[in-house]
Order: C-alpha cells, then sequence, then structure tokens
C-alpha cells in the first residue's frame, strides 16, 4: 500500500519557523534603524529651525542698531524667535521629560532635546540620560576702528553643552 503523506514534515515546519524568525529579526533591526534615522532628520531640522530663529533676531537687532542687546540672547529660549515653535516643543523643561520633545531649561539656560531612539547615539557621558543639550553663544570678532580694536560681533549659534554623535 503507497500512503502519499500530506502536509509537512516536522523537520520542514522547523526550517520554516527558522527561516521566518531570521527575517522577522532582520526586518525589526531594519525598522528600528529606520525609525531613529527619521529622528534624527527631524531632530537636524528643528536645530536648523531654532538656529535660523536665533539669525534672523541677531540680524534684526545689528539692522536697528541694537548689539548691545545681543547678549541677552544667550539667557532667552531660542524659542521666543520663531513665528511657531515645533509640534515637538513642549515648554519649560519638567522634572520628567518625554522623549522626542525639545524643551527649554531656564535654570541652565540650555536648549534640550530628549532622545527616543538612542542606539545609534553616543555621547560623552554614556551614564547620563540621552538628552541633547545646547547654549545660544554670541560670537565676537576683534575689528580695527577709529581709536583702536574694539569686538564687534561676528554671529550666534547654537552649540552643544556636551559632545554627542549620531550616527
Amino acid at each position: 500500500m503507497n500512503r502519499r503523506q500530506r502536509g509537512l514534515s516536522l523537520l520542514e515546519l522547523s526550517v520554516v519557523a527558522v527561516v521566518l524568525t531570521v527575517l522577522l529579526g532582520i526586518f525589526l533591526e531594519r525598522l528600528t534603524f529606520y525609525q531613529e534615522a527619521a529622528e534624527h532628520a527631524r531632530f537636524e531640522s528643528e536645530l536648523q529651525i531654532f538656529k535660523t530663529g536665533l539669525q534672523l533676531r541677531m540680524a534684526e537687532l545689528i539692522s536697528k542698531n541694537r548689539e548691545q542687546e545681543a547678549r541677552q540672547l544667550e539667557a532667552e529660549s531660542p524659542v521666543r524667535w520663531l513665528d511657531k515653535p515645533p509640534a515637538t516643543y513642549a515648554g519649560e523643561y519638567p522634572d520628567r521629560p518625554q522623549s522626542g520633545n525639545w524643551y527649554f531649561d531656564s535654570s541652565a539656560r540650555e536648549l534640550v532635546y530628549v532622545v527616543n531612539q538612542d542606539r545609534f547615539m553616543t555621547t560623552q557621558d554614556p551614564r547620563r540620560p540621552k538628552q541633547l543639550r545646547f547654549r545660544v553663544r554670541v560670537r565676537y570678532q576683534p575689528v580695527d576702528a577709529p581709536g583702536g580694536r574694539v569686538s564687534a560681533i561676528a554671529g550666534i549659534t547654537l552649540d552643544p553643552a556636551h559632545l554627542f554623535r549620531w550616527l
């Protein structure tokens, strides 16, 4: 009697399960990578928005001959000079910040981004929570003027308070 086997043997079923598990693992790893890459791109875009707002405010002060007010920008939130803050700006820095949001820490005078995905990021101190902190810095340069050298405004930027690298 020649009986035909129907369905999968236990070995074939095990091979299929292993292959599907490997493919699922690769898919999830790639998904995590692309989610973090998207967060990094959003972070860079929003950081550039803050920098542009500061530069426009500085240009306004210079055009109105009010350069002496530039130092105040180092103590204020750079969000103040934006027409509309990014959707991820959550205001003053709270006790328990939510990841993926920007805050302004008024005691440290720093703009803070709380990282959501951090597998491909390194910071100066790995024991600290993954927060990227930035300080407003007004840059000066010496300029020859009638009566001697004076310090003139060279620009404004947001400098990282701590070193980080996001791959």
